[in-house]
């Protein structure tokens, strides 16, 4: 299995593979997204370590149950060949209608076959009014608006 594009990236490819991860989560389907990634894939998220993608298909299913209408941006921040940091941020609703924003930062580590073997993310959750949310669901098509410093 491969998913291009392919390493080593250029500015494009690392702009086309930020796009395709945040089309992905939106999509907010477990199984789809697991497929971005290897087998035996490893992930820190927060405080949690996952291997493998049976792990991140069980992190993402309890991940959409419990925030709610969620939707995400990421921007790319940084590449080399073979990795990419970005920066993202993405809202949600808990069960008892909070709305939240979570700001964060991940690295990806991927294969030659485009697949990603390696995810590490850290993130921050602030509360919001549900007025102040700003992302709404998946971006239009060439929509390029960069992430606010708020």
């Amino acid at each position: 299995m491969s998913r291009p594009p392919f390493p080593p990236f250029t500015l494009e490819t690392a702009r086309q593979k930020v796009q395709a991860a945040e089309d992905g989560w939106n999509t907010r389907d477990p199984e789809k997204v697991a497929l971005a990634y290897t087998e035996d894939t490893v992930w820190r998220n927060r405080d949690e370590f996952l291997t493998g993608r049976d792990e991140v298909v069980a992190f993402l299913t309890r991940k959409w149950e419990r925030e709610r209408d969620y939707a995400l941006r990421k921007e790319l921040w940084a590449f080399t060949d073979d990795r990419i940091a970005v920066r993202f941020q993405y809202e949600w609703q808990d069960a008892a209608g909070g709305t939240w924003r979570s700001y964060g930062n991940e690295n990806w580590e991927f294969t030659a076959e485009g697949l990603m073997r390696r995810r590490e993310a850290s993130i921050n959750d602030v509360p919001i009014a549900l007025e102040e949310r700003w992302i709404l669901g998946p971006r239009e098509d060439g929509d390029t608006t960069p992430l606010p410093l708020k």
